[in-house]
């Protein structure tokens, strides 16, 4: 297994994770919709995206998108979303995706990595085992609902 940067090369292999990945949260599946998303993050430079490769094939995959801490004055990368196939789970491929944000952040002096999941979320146990601490001096606020009217 090995972790690479994606470009918009890989958007082909991305493409069919990351329906899946937004299936599983019952989203309907939009793959035409899924690839311009992509294709725009990426021709765009706004995220990177990490994909896991094994035996040639990819199994998973990791987006980050940069950000700022305006009380720190620092840049930060939010990691919005993480996915492993579902017959590659157990095996260290998500750790490794993990891993190679952290590394990234490190290797480009950031101040950290944020990640947000839905509070059911099951890996989450995987995010505190690699030393992730739930912030509890912070509350997360949405809003969308005026947005939409």
């Amino acid at each position: 297994m090995h972790i690479i940067k994606a470009h918009i090369e890989h958007l082909e292999q991305i493409v069919p994770l990351f329906d899946a990945y937004r299936v599983f949260y019952k989203r309907p599946s939009d793959k035409d919709t899924a690839k311009q998303f992509l294709f725009d993050r990426l021709k765009n430079r706004e995220a990177i995206i990490f994909l896991a490769i094994v035996d040639n094939k990819a199994v998973g995959f990791t987006i980050l998108y940069p950000s700022f801490s305006s009380v720190s004055m620092q840049p930060i990368y939010i990691l919005n979303d993480l996915y492993v196939t579902k017959e590659y789970r157990k095996r260290g491929i998500g750790v490794a995706l993990l891993n190679k944000a952290k590394q990234l952040c490190k290797e480009h002096k950031y101040k950290g990595l944020a990640l947000q999941t839905e509070t059911t979320n099951p890996a989450q146990h995987l995010y505190e085992s690699l030393g992730w601490k739930k912030d509890t001096d912070l509350q997360y606020f949405w809003t969308n609902e005026e947005l939409l009217t």
